[in-house]
């Protein structure tokens, strides 16, 4: 072979294999950006089932938790307050609103607060 021929084909070589790392790294990123944060699912489900009675279904507030003076989740009040502490009100409660940390893992407290999060931009 001469030195062009084999000059072109590492050049080709070096391309393919160019090619197949961004692929993989461009499928590994997007997988863990799927993954990164809680589901969104179970945090729905957990919410109309622990929350909802009193915050209703978009976080506004029922009519019961309306007459209890619960904040509107949407609020710039609760949505500026930072991760760690609504995932304390959770656990522990506040004011008339019951404690959760013997009946929700710290999974379904993160995914409630990521729930939480996503109640702002439904305003």
């Amino acid at each position: 072979m001469t030195q062009v021929r084999i000059e072109r084909h590492v050049m080709i070589a070096s391309i393919l294999l160019l090619i197949v790392f961004v692929g993989l790294t461009l499928f590994v990123s997007s997988i863990a950006q799927a993954n990164s944060g809680p589901d969104s699912a179970a945090g729905s489900a957990t919410f109309r089932a622990k929350c909802a009675m009193c915050h209703g279904p978009d976080g506004s507030g029922s009519a019961v938790g309306k007459s209890m003076n619960v904040p509107d989740l949407r609020s710039p009040v609760v949505q500026k307050l930072p991760d760690a502490q609504l995932a304390q009100i959770i656990s522990d409660g506040k004011g008339g609103m019951p404690s959760f940390k013997s009946s929700l893992s710290e999974d379904q407290v993160h995914s409630l607060v990521a729930h939480v999060r996503s109640l702002r931009e439904k305003k």
